[in-house]
This record gives C-alpha cells, sequence and structure tokens, in this order.
C-alpha cells in the first residue's frame, strides 16, 4: 500500500507479492535423476502495470487508474506462469536441487537417514492414495478459503478484507493450535489471510489443514471472521470485524461434513453478539441450510424471514476431510450404530453393498462385528442370517479387489485375532448349503457366485468359529452335525456338478476353481483322509470332456494343498490324479490340455521330490507304471517348439530321478513280451538321442541341461544292463536295438554342453564337483559295451566307426587312451571275419569320418600323436597286422597332418594362396588314395578359391582333372562323380561334355586359348563322329575360330616368375624350408609380389640375398622369406622346329607349359683385369625344376630339383652376340614387312650399335678372346673363338639391311641421325670384314611375304636359324687385316659388344662384391616386364597392319641422345628376351618407354647376365662345340648339340649390359 509521508504505517499484514513455479513432472516420474543438478525456478513478481492493463481488457473496465497492480489474485499469476513458460525474472529466484527418494517413509527414513530426519516436514496426500494401508490412521480436516464478495457499504471503495480463521466448540470456546498452514508448520490458533487492495470480489484459494481429536469433531465448528485493515496504523486500529461465518464439522444425522465447496451465509452484527456462539449456531451456518430451513418454514406457513443479521455478502469455502474414523456415509453409520437404530437393520444390510468400498475398509473391523453381533444376538431371525452372510461375501469380494488387496493381511487379522462368534459357523454353512443346494434358482444365481469367489475366508471365518468352539465346550456331541454339513456340501457340490453341462456353467467353473482353496482350514478340524475321498468324489462327478482344464487346475489346487503331503491322503488321491493325468495323455485323447496336465504332474512330482512327506516309493512306482511310457509318447510327439515341451521333458526326468534300481528292474518287469521291452527301449533311445540333438532348454541354462545329463546318464546305463542281460546272445541278438544304443551313448557323450574345455576353469570347476565329467563315465561304457559284443563286432563295421572316431575325438586324454584301441579292434576284427584278409571297409569309413570331423572343428595335433602311436603300438604286437597296420596308421597321421593345416588355413588364415595349398595337399592325399568322392569334393572347393580369386585357368585346370575321371562313354555316373554344380545328368559322357564346356570358358577368360582349342578339338570329335550334335559343332567351331584370332590379335600380357623360399621353423609344415616358383598376375612386379606375400607372413622377414640359407637360419623358430625373379626356360613343341613361326604363337610358349626356371648370378673367377673385366666373369645359372607344368592346378607349385652350372666368359660372350644378332633381325624383319611400324625404335637399335660414342664393345671381346695368350691358355676354346667371330660377322650384313630400311622410311627430323649412323657403320663394316671375314644373307630372310589370308605374319627368327642359314648360304671371306682398324675405330660389334665399357666402368665404380649380389630390384623382373609390353605391342602392331603410331613411343625416348643415354635405357632390355625360351620370360615391347628406370647396377649385371638363355640341364658332352648352336638349343629342343658345350664365358657384366642397352633401344 502506498505510504503518505510522516504517517505510521500499519504492520504485520500478509500481501501479495509474487509466485515461483517449477514443473517437476518427469523428476517424479523418474525420467530425470540428477541429484548434483541445480534447477534455478525464476520469481514472477506482480507488476502494477501489467494487473493494471490485463484488469482493463479482461476484468472490469470501470476500475480507478490508481489501482495498484499487485492485486490480481496469485492464482491467477500463477496460472500465467505456468501457461507463458518464459518468465521475465530479471534475475530473481530460487536456485534448488531435487531427488526423489523412493520406498515408503520408513524405508525412506532407514535409507536415507542423512536427508530424512525426524525433523523434516512430511506432506502428507490431500485424500487417500490408491491402496489405503491398514495402519494408516488420519484425521485431517483441509479448508480451503476460495474467493468472498463483499458490498463497500458507505465507502467510495471496495474494502480491504482480511479473513481470520479459527476452531471454536459448541461453547464458544477457541481449540488452540488446531490450525496449521503447512507441513511442519507448529499449529497456530488463528490463521489471517492475504490481504488484497480494494479489490470488490478478493480470491484467495489458501488451504490449512485442521488436526483436531475424533471426540471432539462432533461438537466443533469453524469459524470466519471479516475486517477491513487500513494502511494507517491509527485508522486500522479503530476497525472491527464487520462479518462472521461458520461451518461445523458433523451433521445432524451424525455423518461427517461432506467433502466438496461449501457458500457460507456471512452474518454482521455487533462484536459482542458476532462472537457468541449460542447465538449464530441456531442459524444456517450454509445456504444450503438455510434454503432448507426456508423450505420448512413455507411447509410449515411460519413466517421465516432470513435474519436481519445476514448480508448480501458472499464467502466460499472447500473442505477435505481424510479421516480413518469419520465416516460421510450415513448407511454405514446406520450400521455401525444398530443396536440404537435396530428397526432400520434390514435397510442397513441391503445398504451396505452400496457404500463406497474405501469407506467400508476403513472401518473394516467395525462393520465386521456389526455384522456377527446382529448375526449371534438376531439368531432367531433367519431374514438376517442370509443378509448377514451376503453382506460378509460383499465385504470379502471387495478385499479381494486389486484396491483393497492391502486389506488381505487386516481381515485375516481380525479372523484369528478378533473375531470370537463361536457359533457363527452354524449360521454360515447352513445358508452356504442352502445355495449350493438351490443353485438352479436363477435368482440366487449370483449371489451364489460371489458366495464361491469369497469361499476361501467364508471357511476361515467357519472353521474359525468352530476352532474357538471346540476351544471353550470341548468335542461336543454335535460333532457329527459340523462334519456332516461339511459331507453335505460336498454332496450339493457334486449334484450341481452333474448336471447337465449347459446350466451353471460358470458356477461350475467357480466351484472348481475355489474349492480347494478350503483344504488347507477343513483339515483342521476334519479327517484328511475322508476329505481325500470327498475330493475325489467331487473330481470323479464332473462328466468326462467337460471343464478339463478346470478340472486339471482343480486338481493342481488340491496337490498344492497339506493334504496331498499326507501320505495316507496320497493313497486316496493318486489314483485319481493318474486316472485322469492317463486320460489326457491317452493317445485316443482327442483334445488332451498338455499345458494343464504338465502342471499337474510337475507339482505332484516335486512333493513326492520332497523329504518330509512320508513314504514314495510306491506312490513313484504307480506313476512310473501307468505315465512312464504316456508321457514318453507325448515327448516324442511333441514339436520342439510346443511351449509345453521343456514341462513334459522336466516331468519325465523327475520320474527317471525319482526312480531307483528297484523300480527300473520292476518296470522291465511289467512287460509281457520280450517285443515290448525291445519297443519300449527303442523309443527311449531314440527319444533321448533326440533329446539330446535339439536342445529343448537354452544353452545357457546349465543346471537344467547337466540335470538332464545326469539323468539320462543314469537310465542308460540302467537300460544297457537289460541290453546285455536280454539282447546279448547269438539267437536274441538285436541289431537295431544295439545300434540306437551306440548311437545314442555317442550324441549323449558329444553333447555340447558336457565339453567341459569350452568353459571357463571355474565354470569347468564348478561342473566337475558337482556332476563329474560324464563323458569318461560313458565313454568307458561305450567301450566295455562294445568288447561285450564278441562276435557280434563286424555287424557294426563300417556303420559304427564314425560314432567311435567322434568319442575318441572328445579331447579328454584318459577317455581317448580309453578308447582309440577299439579302432584297433575294429581292423583286427574285419581282418578275421570279412574273409579278404584285409581292413578296407574300416579304412575308407575311416578316412571319410575323419574329413568331416576335422573339416567340422575336431581334432588337434595331440589328438593325431595319440592316434599314430596307439595303433603303431598295437599293430606292431599283431601277428598279421604290423605292416599293413603300420602302414594305415602312418597313412591316417598324414592325412591328419593335412587336414589339420587345411583347417587352421580354411579358419584362420585370410589368404586365399594358403588355403589353396593345403587344398591342394588334402586333394593329392585323396587321389593316392583313390577316394574320388572326398577327392572330387575338394577339386570344386579348389575350383571355387580360383574362380574368387579370378584364376581362370587355375579353375580351368582343377576342373580338367574331375573330366580326367569320367569316360566318352553312356555309362552312368556314379553318385560321388556329380559332386558340385547340381548338372542333372546320368551319362559319364554328359557330364564330361559339361565340364569341358565349363572348362574351355575358363580357359578363354585366362587367355589360354591354345589350351581351349586342344579341348574343343576333343569335344568336336565327340560331337561329330560320337554323339552327331552337329549344331554344337558350328558353335564350338565358331568359338574355336575366335580363339585362333585372338591368339595372332589379342594383347595377351605375359606373366612373369618368381622364386620364393620359406625359412624357419615358424611357417606351416606345407611351406617350411622349401623354394616354390610362383606365376605372377599380369603386370605384377616383383616389389609387388613380394609386398603380397608379405602381408601373408607378417612376421616373416624378408631375406636381402639370393644365396640359399644356411642351416642355422633353416632351422631358427623365426620365419625367413627369401624372393626373386626367374626365367621360364622354354619348350617349344618339336613340329615347331625351324620353322617360321609367328612371334605370337611362340610368345604362348615361352611363358607357358614350363617346368624349368633359370636364375643367373655373375661372379669372378681368378684375378681381376683392371683393362678387360671380361676375361674373368664368369655366371653360375641355377636351373630349377617344379613339381608340375606351369600353368597348373595353383599358382605355384614347389621345386622338386636344383642344378646348377658356370657359364665361362666366352660363353656369355657368344650368347650376348647371339641375342644381339636376333634382336637386330627381328626387328629389321618387322620393318621389312610392315611398312607402318614406327622407325623410332629402328632407330635407336641402330645408333645404339653403330654410333662410336658408344663403342667399345668388340674391342673388349678382342681383348679378352681374340689374342694369342688366350688361346694358348685355352686351346679348347679354339671353335667358340671363332664362332664369336663369325657372329660378330654375322651382324654386318643385319645392320646393311637395317640402315637401307632405316633410308626408306625416313623422316625430314631423321635425316642428320641417318647420315651419322651410315657414315658411322661404313667405317664399322670395313673394320669387321677385314678382321672377321664377309657374310651374306640368303634373300628369303629379307624379302617381304604375303601371309595366305593377305595379313602379315610375322615369324620369328632365331640366332641358331639365322646363324645355320647365313653360313650355308655364304662363303665367308675372312681377310686379314692389320688390325689396328681396332685400336683407332672401335670396333662396332653386336649390340652387347658396343655397350660393354661404360657398364664396366659404372661396375668398378660401384665397388658391389659380385658374388653375393643383394636383391634389390632384379632388373629381370623390370626387363622382362618391358620386354613383354614391347612384344606385345609388336604383336599388335605388326599383324594388325595399323598405321604406325609415333606416340607409342613416350616422349623421353624421343628426347633422348642416342648415346649415354641410350645406355642407360639398354641396360634394362635384356635383349636375350630374344632367345625364345630362356631369355625373355614376356619379350619387350618394341615401344616400351618404361626402359628409362634406373637400376641398381649390380643387379642389372647379374640379370644382364642372368637373362641369356636358360638352358636345360646339360646333356653329356660329346662334341667339342657345334657352331654356336647352344641358343638354338635351348629355343628350340631339337638341336641339343650346343647345348653339350660348355655354356659360353659370360662377357663381363658390364659389357653384358651395354649389350642389354644398345640393343634395347632397337627393341624399344
Amino acid at each position: 500500500m502506498e505510504l503518505k509521508e510522516g504517517k505510521k504505517h500499519t504492520c504485520g499484514l500478509r500481501r501479495p507479492f509474487g509466485v515461483a513455479v517449477m514443473d517437476i513432472t518427469d523428476i517424479i516420474h523418474g525420467k530425470v535423476d540428477d541429484e548434483e543438478k541445480q534447477h534455478f525456478i525464476p520469481f514472477q513478481q506482480i507488476a502494477m502495470e501489467t494487473y493494471i492493463r490485463q484488469r482493463q481488457l479482461i476484468m472490469s473496465p470501470l476500475i480507478t487508474s490508481h489501482v495498484i497492480g499487485e492485486n490480481e489474485p496469485l492464482t491467477s499469476v500463477l496460472n500465467k506462469v505456468i501457461a507463458a513458460k518464459e518468465v521475465n525474472h530479471k534475475g530473481q529466484g530460487l536456485w534448488i536441487s531435487l531427488k526423489l527418494l523412493p520406498g515408503d517413509l520408513t524405508q525412506v527414513q532407514k535409507n536415507f537417514s542423512h536427508l530424512v530426519d525426524r525433523s523434516t516436514a512430511i506432506a502428507r496426500k490431500m485424500g487417500f492414495p490408491e491402496i489405503i494401508l491398514p495402519g494408516d490412521v488420519r484425521n485431517d480436516i483441509y479448508v480451503t478459503l476460495i474467493h468472498g464478495e463483499f458490498d463497500k457499504g458507505k465507502k467510495k471503495t471496495p474494502k480491504n478484507v482480511e479473513v481470520t480463521m479459527s476452531v471454536y466448540d459448541e461453547e464458544g470456546k477457541l481449540l488452540e493450535k488446531a490450525i496449521h498452514p503447512g507441513a511442519g508448520y507448529e499449529g497456530i490458533s488463528e490463521y489471517k489471510s492475504v490481504v488484497y487492495y480494494q479489490v470488490k470480489q478478493p480470491s484467495w484459494y489458501e488451504t490449512v489443514k485442521v488436526s483436531i481429536a475424533i471426540e471432539e469433531v462432533t461438537r466443533c465448528h469453524i469459524r470466519f471472521t471479516f475486517r477491513h485493515r487500513s494502511s494507517q496504523e491509527s485508522r486500522d486500529k479503530s476497525e472491527r470485524a464487520f462479518g462472521v461465518a461458520f461451518v461445523k464439522l458433523m451433521n445432524p444425522d451424525g455423518t461427517t461434513l461432506q467433502d466438496g465447496r461449501h457458500n457460507l451465509v456471512v452474518y454482521k452484527g455487533d462484536n459482542k453478539k458476532m462472537e457468541d456462539a449460542k447465538l449464530y449456531l441456531t442459524l444456517p451456518g450454509t445456504k444450503v441450510e438455510m434454503e432448507e430451513k426456508e423450505l420448512q418454514a413455507s411447509k410449515t406457513l411460519a413466517n421465516f424471514a432470513p435474519t436481519k443479521d445476514s448480508t448480501k455478502d458472499s464467502f466460499q469455502i472447500a473442505t477435505l476431510i481424510c479421516s480413518t474414523k469419520l465416516t460421510q456415509n450415513v448407511d454405514l453409520l446406520g450400521l455401525l450404530n444398530w443396536r440404537s437404530n435396530s428397526q432400520n437393520i434390514k435397510h442397513n444390510l441391503k445398504k451396505l453393498m452400496e457404500v463406497d468400498g474405501s469407506e467400508i475398509v476403513k472401518f473394516l473391523q467395525d462393520t465386521l462385528d456389526a455384522l456377527f453381533n446382529i448375526m449371534m444376538e438376531m439368531s432367531d431371525n433367519e431374514t438376517y442370517d442370509f443378509l448377514v452372510f451376503d453382506a460378509l461375501v460383499f465385504i470379502i469380494s471387495l478385499i479381494g479387489d486389486i484396491k483393497f488387496q492391502h486389506f488381505n493381511p487386516v481381515l485375516e487379522t481380525y479372523i484369528y485375532k478378533h473375531f470370537s462368534a463361536t457359533l457363527a459357523y452354524v449360521k454360515l454353512s447352513k445358508v452356504l448349503n442352502f445355495y449350493v443346494a438351490n443353485a438352479e434358482d436363477s435368482s440366487k444365481t449370483e449371489l451364489l457366485f460371489a458366495a464361491l469367489k469369497a469361499l476361501k475366508y467364508l471357511f476361515r471365518f467357519i472353521i474359525q468359529s468352530r476352532v474357538l468352539y471346540l476351544r471353550f465346550y470341548g468335542q461336543s456331541e454335535d460333532g457329527d452335525e459340523f462334519n456332516n454339513s461339511i459331507r453335505q456340501l460336498f454332496f450339493a457340490f457334486n449334484t450341481l456338478m452333474d448336471r447337465p453341462l449347459e446350466e451353471a456353467v460358470k458356477i461350475k467353473g467357480a466351484a472348481l476353481k475355489y474349492l480347494p482353496s478350503i483344504i488347507n482350514d477343513v483339515k483342521l478340524v476334519f479327517d484328511p483322509v475322508e476329505l481325500s475321498m470327498l475330493f475325489c468324489k467331487f473330481i470323479q462327478s464332473i462328466p468326462d470332456n467337460q471343464l478339463v482344464r478346470q478340472k486339471l487346475n482343480c486338481m493342481t489346487k488340491i496337490v498344492e494343498s497339506n493334504l496331498f503331503r499326507q501320505s495316507e491322503c496320497r493313497d486316496v488321491l493318486l489314483p485319481l490324479l493318474i486316472d485322469q493325468l492317463s486320460g489326457q495323455l491317452d493317445d485316443n485323447s482327442s483334445k488332451p490340455d498338455h499345458e494343464a496336465s504338465s502342471q499337474l504332474l510337475s507339482n505332484i512330482l516335486e512333493v513326492l521330490d520332497r523329504k518330509d512327506v512320508g513314504p514314495t516309493a510306491m506312490h513313484v512306482q504307480l506313476i512310473m507304471e501307468r505315465l512312464l511310457r504316456r508321457i514318453n509318447r507325448t515327448v516324442i510327439g511333441m514339436s520342439r517348439q510346443s511351449p509345453q515341451i521343456g514341462g513334459f521333458v522336466a516331468c519325465m526326468i523327475a520320474i527317471l530321478q525319482q526312480m531307483d534300481d528297484s523300480h527300473y528292474s520292476h518296470y522291465i518287469g511289467t512287460f509281457k513280451t520280450r517285443q515290448d521291452i525291445i519297443d519300449f527301449l527303442m523309443e527311449t533311445f531314440i527319444m533321448f538321442k533326440d533329446l539330446i540333438g535339439k536342445n529343448v532348454y537354452a544353452k545357457d541354462w546349465m543346471v537344467m541341461n547337466m540335470t538332464q545329463s545326469r539323468v539320462f546318464l543314469r537310465a542308460i546305463n540302467q537300460f544297457t544292463e537289460v541290453l546285455t542281460k536280454f539282447f546279448m546272445d547269438q539267437t536274441s541278438f538285436e541289431l537295431q536295438l544295439w545300434n540306437n544304443y551306440f548311437h545314442l551313448a555317442v550324441a549323449f557323450l558329444t553333447h555340447e554342453s558336457l565339453q567341459l574345455e569350452t568353459f571357463s576353469q571355474a565354470k569347468r570347476n564348478k561342473i566337475v564337483k558337482k556332476y563329474g565329467d560324464m563323458r569318461k563315465e560313458i565313454g568307458f561304457r561305450i567301450r566295455d559295451m562294445w568288447y561285450n559284443l564278441g562276435p557280434h563286432k563286424i555287424k557294426f563295421i563300417p556303420s559304427m566307426v564314425g560314432p567311435i572316431l567322434e568319442v575318441t575325438l572328445t579331447p579328454e586324454v584318459e577317455l581317448r587312451k580309453a578308447t582309440i584301441p577299439i579302432f584297433f579292434d575294429m581292423m583286427q576284427c574285419e581282418f578275421n571275419f570279412s574273409g579278404n584278409g584285409n581292413f578296407h571297409m574300416f579304412e575308407n569309413e575311416l578316412i571319410t569320418k575323419l574329413d568331416q570331423e576335422v573339416e567340422g572343428g575336431r581334432g588337434d595335433e595331440q589328438y593325431k600323436v595319440l592316434l599314430e602311436k596307439l595303433l603303431l603300438e598295437h599293430c606292431r604286437k599283431h601277428k598279421y597286422l604290423s605292416s599293413s597296420g603300420e602302414v594305415f596308421a602312418l597313412l591316417v597321421s598324414s592325412l591328419l597332418e593335412n587336414l589339420l593345416d587345411y583347417r587352421t588355413i580354411i579358419m584362420h588364415d585370410e589368404s586365399k594362396e594358403n588355403r589353396m595349398s593345403c587344398t591342394v595337399n588334402v586333394l593329392n592325399f585323396y587321389k593316392e588314395k583313390k577316394r574320388e568322392d572326398i577327392y572330387i569334393r575338394y577339386l570344386y572347393k579348389l575350383r571355387d578359391l580360383h574362380r574368387d580369386s579370378e584364376n581362370y585357368t587355375e579353375a580351368a585346370y582343377t576342373l580338367l582333372l574331375h573330366a580326367e575321371l569320367l569316360q566318352w562313354s553312356d555309362k552312368p555316373c556314379v553318385p560321388h562323380l556329380l559332386q558340385r554344380d547340381s548338372y542333372y545328368v546320368y551319362t559319364q559322357q554328359e557330364l564330361k561334355e559339361k565340364l569341358y564346356q565349363e572348362i574351355i570358358s575358363y580357359f578363354d577368360k585366362g587367355k589360354m586359348w591354345e589350351k581351349a582349342i586342344k579341348l574343343s578339338k576333343e569335344l568336336a570329335e565327340t560331337y561329330e563322329s560320337k554323339v552327331f550334335d552337329y549344331e554344337g559343332l558350328g558353335n564350338l567351331l565358331k568359338k574355336r575360330a575366335s580363339f585362333y584370332e585372338n591368339i595372332i590379335k589379342a594383347m595377351r600380357p605375359q606373366p612373369e616368375y618368381f622364386a620364393v623360399g620359406y625359412y624357419g621353423q615358424g611357417f606351416p609344415s606345407f611351406l617350411r624350408n622349401k623354394i616354390f616358383i610362383y606365376r605372377g598376375k599380369e603386370y605384377e612386379r616383383r616389389e609387388d609380389f613380394s609386398l603380397r606375400l608379405l602381408t601373408q607372413f607378417p612376421n616373416a622377414e624378408k631375406m636381402t640375398s639370393t644365396t640359399p640359407p644356411g642351416e642355422e637360419i633353416k632351422s631358427s623358430p623365426k620365419q625367413y622369406m627369401q624372393c626373386f625373379t626367374v626365367k621360364p626356360v622354354m619348350s617349344l613343341p618339336p613340329s615347331y622346329k625351324d620353322k617360321p613361326v609367328p612371334e605370337q604363337i611362340l610368345n604362348y610358349y615361352r611363358a607357358n607349359e614350363v617346368q624349368q626356371f633359370q636364375y643367373s648370378r655373375p661372379f669372378r673367377k681368378g684375378e681381376k683385369d683392371p683393362d678387360n673385366e671380361f676375361a674373368t666373369m664368369w655366371i653360375e645359372r641355377t636351373t630349377y625344376t617344379t613339381a608340375y607344368t606351369f600353368p597348373g592346378i595353383l599358382k605355384w607349385f614347389e621345386v622338386k630339383q636344383i642344378s646348377t652350372e658356370e657359364i665361362s666368359p666366352l660363353e656369355n660372350a657368344i650368347e650376348t652376340m647371339e641375342l644381339t644378332n636376333e634382336k637386330i633381325s627381328n626387328c629389321v624383319q618387322q620393318h621389312a614387312w610392315d611398312r607402318t611400324l614406327s622407325v623410332h625404335p629402328l632407330s635407336m637399335l641402330l645408333s645404339g650399335i653403330v654410333d662410336p660414342a658408344v663403342m667399345g664393345g668388340y674391342s673388349n671381346y678382342e681383348k679378352a678372346f681374340f689374342t694369342e695368350k688366350y688361346l694358348q691358355e685355352h686351346p679348347e676354346d679354339q671353335e667358340k673363338v671363332e664362332l664369336l667371330k663369325r657372329l660378330i660377322a654375322l651382324q654386318m650384313p643385319l645392320l646393311t639391311e637395317g640402315i637401307r630400311i632405316h633410308g626408306e622410311k625416313l623422316t625430314e627430323q631423321l635425316k642428320p641421325l641417318h647420315d651419322r649412323l651410315s657414315s658411322c657403320f661404313r667405317e664399322l663394316k670395313e673394320k669387321v670384314e677385314k678382321l672377321y671375314g664377309v657374310i651374306t644373307l640368303p634373300p628369303n630372310l629379307t624379302e617381304r611375304k604375303q601371309s595366305r589370308t593377305g595379313s602379315i605374319v610375322l615369324p620369328y627368327i632365331m640366332s641358331s636359324t639365322l646363324r645355320r642359314l647365313s653360313i650355308t648360304s655364304v662363303t665367308s671371306s675372312v681377310i686379314s687385316t692389320s688390325s689396328n682398324s681396332s685400336d683407332n675405330a672401335p670396333s662396332r660389334p653386336g649390340s652387347d659388344g658396343s655397350i660393354l665399357e661404360p657398364l664396366l666402368e659404372r661396375r668398378a665404380s660401384s665397388g658391389a662384391r659380385v658374388e653375393d649380389l643383394p636383391l634389390k630390384e632384379d632388373t629381370e623382373n623390370r626387363i622382362s616386364k618391358f620386354k613383354r609390353k614391347d612384344w606385345s605391342l609388336s604383336k599388335s602392331q605388326v599383324i594388325a597392319e595399323k598405321a604406325s603410331e609415333p606416340d607409342l613411343m613416350s616422349p623421353a625416348r624421343k628426347a633422348q641422345r642416342p648415346k649415354s643415354l641410350q645406355l642407360s635405357d639398354n641396360r634394362l632390355t635384356p635383349f636375350h628376351g630374344s632367345s625364345p625360351p630362356q631369355s625373355t620370360p614376356l619379350s619387350p615391347p618394341p615401344l616400351t618407354p618404361k626402359a628409362t628406370r634406373t637400376l641398381s647396377s649390380p643387379s642389372l649385371q647379374t640379370d644382364g647376365l642372368m637373362t641369356t638363355g636358360v638352358p636345360p640341364p646339360p646333356p653329356p658332352k660329346s662334341k667339342p662345340y657345334e657352331s654356336g648352336q647352344r641358343n638354338s638349343t635351348e629355343i628350340a629342343p631339337p638341336l641339343p648339340i650346343r647345348r653339350e658345350a660348355k655354356a659360353p664365358p659370360p662377357p663381363p657384366p658390364k659389357t653384358r649390359k651395354s649389350g642389354l642397352l644398345s640393343s634395347e633401344p632397337g627393341s624399344q
């Protein structure tokens, strides 16, 4: 309120200031539980402007402008803040943290004593909770001041009203501290409301709690006084209350004030009058009362006018009473006070049914007391018995309601502690009997149904009443009367149940459901055996096939009661229960209720399993005889997915578990015939095996699975005794039964839940301690049973080999040792009884099964060792089996090793190569053993691996192995031949044809057209002359035509070959200390290849040297890997010998159908000659022969033979010259035949040889070999020296032709180069002819020829051919002229010669040791790469007769100076490439720009040297030497003569290299 200066203002008024609100829904629901989090609750102050604006808009437009905004009711501000979400709090507010504490008050005080102690305020819910707890005593009255409207009277403005509330008794005496404004607030005697400034209709919505003792409530009322408050203290003091209102807490009829809103009458008058309770209490307190009085007055015609003291002012409050002792229900009150109002008992008993449940449960004890008192005290009037009975049923049903179920204990406490009506049982049982006996009366149906639902507690009252009676009066003469009433009740029920189903089906169901609930109580005062008989009759009174489930559930409840725990009662009940179950589980039962049956059965077995229920053996026997077989059949017939299967299996396990040995023998004795026993055992064995195979219980339910296994094991052992007793001897032997037994025992032993090694150590120990290792137990039993078989054993071979193998594979050493000897016994048995004197059946079966088992993940290294050891031990002791048995033992051991490797790789190794190796090892084993079925299976595994890796060639070779097993005949296919890809064919011919078609398509994809052609010829023969399928033949021939065309025209890069050595014990056995030759992928360089290998063996160390490692490395536990490039040795078919075969055709044989590979390493012998290294540079050439020809079923094969030879410097020079000549010849021929070819490669080749800037080659040879000194030291080399001279001379005509063609194809830019070449060549030729004679070539080598088809075919002429032709057709005039030319004009010999010098220099400077060349980047690798590309290009160019494509040459090439640079380039180009077989696995493409890559010289040199032809192992020398045929042999096998001579001495490596270089350019 505004204050005027100088005036003293009123203090102690409650004024509206503001609100703060927070939504705590999420916290209450437990969605947010972060006690650390602090929440900010913004404060909304009541603002003047907003208030005025809203008042003007919404409320009253007449409000004067000086009204202050504070006067908006706090509730509306609150609602606005809640709705607005955002609050303009200007930083004002509260910081709080919240935590939800679970549990009731006592629990919370215990668990959170640091948060909740005695001083903590507890706010109770206004109203009762959903569930009223019995001990909850309350008497709280909540009063809310809602709103009022007050006349301003004489004032100009509305009053500032303050309401004061207090509690008085009827004498007008104030009750001190009865009002609590909030939880935890001390009581106050007066409560004052908030004061709103000048508001005509203030709204307060303030709630307080009034606490008064229960006995005071009837006398008390609440008084409200209204007073105007002034802002000036002086005036305020003079203000008096201007009005009063009141409300009484108790209505005139004795019920408490109703909950809800009450409009009170406001009286005014002088203060004294207002304060006199006796005066105002006579007046009506509420508007409702006033209206009633007015009504009554008008009826009595009395002139009642509202008292002058009542005003127009109005005032509204709301009340809520939470009391466990004050009822607002008049009917309940009437019943509780029945004595004072006895004439209304009937009415009140009927009305009780309509009273709200929460009111009744609050007064449960009082209500029940009233009911029984009425029953006992009004015993002469039977009407009350029925009404009280119905009321009692109503109350019991009420407590059955979920809302009041917490009152069950209250009811029970009442029955056993407070109930005292000793004769109530007579009346209650009489009424109940009446209802049941008159069940057909439809008017009573609902009452009877309710009574049945309440039967349990009704009987508790009856029995407790009877117990109290007996306690007071002892066993009296009316004992029979009580017992009769029980018998009568059951009789009534039996009659009821026997009536037709349609009638009273609901009542019958209720009887079955609720009747068993009385057992435990009735048993206290009634003979249990007789009670059992009564229940039996009750169950039997129900017609069959009616209420089946309800009947079974009823029996289940009987079994759950205490009755069934007494042995003598079980004697009565069990036969009935078994009868009923037997009917349910009978095979003929139409709709058996499996769920209820299994529940009943398991409850029976559970009781029988207890220790405190007396003797059970006869009861178990009864169940066993009558139900065991039925349960077994139920389990057999039930789906494994059925929800009931678990229950029935558990019941079966329980019966078997409760049977002792005598039960088992008794049970077998119950079968009448031998066939019955066989049927039972068969059934049981099959069922056990099925249950073991298909887990009924979850794998991780260990206890259940172990219990099942334990019980099955005991049962199996019991049944084995029956087997040996009845079915063992010669006459009674039952093969199928024994077979089933063995299979069951093995399935049991191998069950996953028993494989202890798969569990953690702790779990394993626990299982062994509780159950033992059951595998050993049954394993030993299997062994004993096997040996018991005697002469019958042969009947189980080979069928039992697999099962016994499974047993021996169990990773338990004792078990393995005990069972592996069974294998020997089988071998011996077959050996003795089969009549063949061998054990092939056993052997084949064992191999088949081992393959399956190991692939399936079983078996290990220890098993292999133990199996071999035990078999060998036993075989060696045997007279006849010692040799064949030993062979077999070792065979199985090697198979196991292969299979274990295979499995390890397949399971753990990502590398497809390793998988392939292992597959082939296994494959070869089965091939040797002639096990086609398994062999074919692995063939297809290999085929799939190749296909997935896109190794189509290898896939084709793999399938070819399958095809080779078949004949072109109409014989039907044996099933195992059809193994894969579901070919639906019948004859071998059809299958072979299908396979050939698939193989041909794989060869086509792998670009192996030569092989495809060969197969298609074979297939065509069949089509043409056997099956006469001309259409198929036509298609085949079209395909074949395309293959021929592809050979000539298609680009086909040749693969590199690499030698890889795996050294050290760290590698698996199939790789350890072995060397393999690998066929690389297209364009794969050695670096990429070795990287690929190292990713498979990340721990392997790459060796840097190519020399074979010593023992130290081989026996090391580590992994060492050696990898280098090798050159394949070409073996041409004889039909190509000395014929102009096109290069494209030859190219195939350079890298395919090869089995020998060479690697050359330069080394020095004798002292180094500083002027000429050639003289002492030798080459060590190693030839590797693989186990199989490439390509084949793998991309690698093991090296089976290694031979080494040394090549002298002279022989090396001869090889180099031959290669160079070959190179020139071929390049010249290409250009002669195909004018469209680019001239650049020819320019480079010629300049590399002719240009004196790169001279030195011939002169090196001259210095090294053409001296008197050399011939004196090496007289045997005379012929070779002559040959070398002849080769130098032979180069001249070739170069002449080359320069002629170069001149013809000249361009302007090349003219200066050509002129230089011509002048250099003239000098060179002059010198060579002077020294070594003149040779001319026959014309047919140089003239251009047309091929038949018109396309140009380029034959590939080998050096030997050149040599022969040149010698025969020309007389060489060797004019010895002064040798000074060699000094002045450097001789320009063959490519190699010319390049020797620079290389030598480089070599000397590099100072690398030649002996042990580091592998680094094998030149060969590169070289062959270039070759490969070059050749392929040349092919396509030559063949396709395309226009020349200058751009094929790399710019780098064009720009090169044809001299020094060329050298370095050439270095890379192996000329040897040209000598077909040896030198290049891939011919260098004439235009490859790649060659520019420089390599480390040592390795280059090696390569250079190495690359020379790789001779096949030399035949014994017969002639000292035959004119330079060395190379020719290597190329064309038919000319072996040259071979015999020692390999020509390698020119010094440098030279060699240079040779390469010079020739290379040409090639490029």
